[in-house]
């Protein structure tokens, strides 16, 4: 697996911001960690320089060159699940842990709702929102989907507008994107009609 990592600066302090670079199926991704949760996930933007600089932005951490320690064993875990995911495997994020304390009470629930989403499977802004117990809410929903910090471990690529459109999607690479990720998760989508 090649990845590009920070350590910015190395410390062993629970407080010190970390940042990573690593390389999938789609291009280099990124992300983010303090302490002992992810604090931002972020798709490859147009190329890897401009990659770095996004992460750079979100983290507060400058990605080094290379890795100078071995990552905590669950970003580890985490740039695996997520390397896989992306290769089309069918696989799930949501032990990932992730800085909830870093979002609103909102959009925890959203999130929340939305991870229990498996790879293939989609659901609308409304039906999350009637999922919250306030139907009128689906466009604070989208909203709350466009802040995202976690795509891919929040997979908000699986939640489109009404009628199966696509709407939106704040990633490096907007709507293209959204829809490159649905078609790697096409395989596992459930047809009508099927148990399994």
């Amino acid at each position: 697996m090649r990845a590009v990592a920070d350590m910015a600066p190395a410390s062993p302090a629970a407080g010190a911001r970390h940042s990573a670079l690593f390389a999938t199926a789609i291009g280099d991704c990124g992300l983010a960690w303090q302490g002992e949760a992810l604090t931002n996930v972020l798709l490859p933007a147009d190329d890897a320089a401009a990659t770095r600089s996004l992460l750079r932005h979100l983290s507060g951490a400058e990605p080094a060159a290379e890795p100078a320690e071995p990552w905590p064993p669950f970003v580890q875990r985490a740039v695996a699940a997520m390397q896989a995911l992306i290769r089309g495997e069918a696989v799930s994020l949501a032990e990932v842990p992730l800085a909830w304390s870093r979002v609103g009470a909102f959009e925890r629930r959203v999130y929340e709702i939305t991870q229990r989403l498996a790879p293939g499977e989609t659901s609308t802004y409304g039906d999350v929102a009637r999922e919250l117990g306030d139907a009128a809410a689906a466009r604070a929903v989208g909203v709350a989907l466009g802040r995202n910090p976690w795509p891919l471990v929040v997979p908000c690529h699986r939640v489109l507008a009404a009628g199966g459109k696509l709407g939106g999607f704040s990633a490096p690479g907007g709507v293209a994107t959204k829809e490159r990720l649905l078609a790697i998760e096409a395989p596992h989508a459930r047809r009508e009609g099927e148990l399994f």
